[in-house]
């Protein structure tokens, strides 16, 4: 899981220490073991939020855990052309390679560390699928897409694309410089990632190194989950065990803690963990396949719009896939 990282973690500019005095730590609410399905054309993935009512993830929606798998030549598969409205998706790559395009003129390749991010507003197409190479050496493909939801206000806003590279992101360390932190969207600490976002959201992954403990700030008026990507430890002011695949989701407080075990299995050295949490928009929520909107008739609607060509064409390119899904 290499995703962007430095040859000396010293160097960083480090956060400051939390004073337990002044700043309440959040507890655990929740813990949950994400289930495994697939997505797309085939490729596994974690259902990370799984089971979790949307008021405790509100501003996110969903979030699935791509991989890890290492693929044999010819086994990387990705997704069709499908429509997208009323949200925005976030891909982050950490290990392998990920080539997307969408209707609106946006798209790019994403490689360990990149994220791209797109905001699909009024709709679109898109087409998410590994490189042609990839398909036929194989390898390694581990990433994230996250969904995230837009207020009402911007749900009809002009489809947006945004591509992230790793070394834009925010690269911190802890005071100790146990823990690598990636900054990938919001503030932390006083130190902003690259990512624009409509809602206001804080987007992190950490890999903590064994026996170190991670303490972030946290704002008192987002919610706070802890995704473990890889490795073991403990997490919340109870210090509740986590492993690979479980979210936490944590309650009030100032900021928040996660411990990585002194001993981590062997083909995961070190604990590694997304952290997000956003404002929540609190608005009516109807969502079906890949349409988030507030009302019902505004799903019936996208359907029908996409229906009948009103969300894009897909374009004419030399070997592309030419047909659609509705999901």
């Amino acid at each position: 899981m290499p995703a962007v990282t430095v040859p000396d973690i010293t160097v960083l500019s480090r956060i400051d220490a939390v004073d337990p005095q002044t700043s309440t730590e959040r507890p655990v609410k929740s813990l949950t073991s994400a289930p495994s399905g697939f997505e797309g054309e085939g490729f596994p993935v974690r259902r990370a939020f799984a089971g979790v009512d949307l008021t405790e993830l509100d501003p996110f929606i969903h979030m699935d855990q791509m991989g890890e798998v290492e693929y044999a030549p010819g086994e990387p598969k990705g997704t069709a052309w499908h429509p997208h409205r009323g949200f925005e998706t976030v891909t982050y790559i950490m290990d392998g390679t990920f080539d997307h395009q969408d209707s609106h003129g946006g798209g790019g390749r994403i490689t360990n560390g990149d994220t791209q991010w797109m905001t699909a507003g009024s709709g679109l197409l898109h087409i998410e699928a590994p490189p042609e190479e990839l398909v036929v050496s194989g390898g390694l493909f581990h990433g994230i897409q996250l969904w995230v939801n837009l207020p009402r206000a911007d749900k009809w806003a002009d489809p947006r694309y945004q591509d992230l590279r790793g070394g834009d992101v925010g690269l911190l360390t802890t005071p100790d410089s146990g823990a690598l932190i990636r900054v990938i969207a919001g503030d932390v600490a006083g130190h902003r990632g690259p990512g624009s976002t409509h809602t206001p959201i804080a987007l992190v992954h950490a890999t903590v190194s064994p026996g170190a403990r991670l303490s972030l700030p946290w704002r008192r008026d987002f919610n706070a989950l802890v995704y473990v990507l890889a490795g073991q430890g403990t997490v919340g002011s109870d210090r509740r065990p986590i492993r690979k695949g479980q979210l936490v989701v944590l309650g009030a407080g100032d900021h928040l803690q996660v411990d990585a075990a002194t001993s981590q299995p062997l083909a995961e050295p070190n604990l590694d963990v997304l952290v997000l949490g956003g404002q929540p928009i609190r608005e009516p929520l109807a969502w079906a396949g890949p349409f988030v909107m507030n009302t019902r008739d505004e799903v019936i609607q996208a359907f029908e719009d996409f229906q009948a060509g009103k969300l894009g064409t897909i374009p004419s390119v030399h070997g592309a896939p030419t047909t659609l899904t509705e999901a």
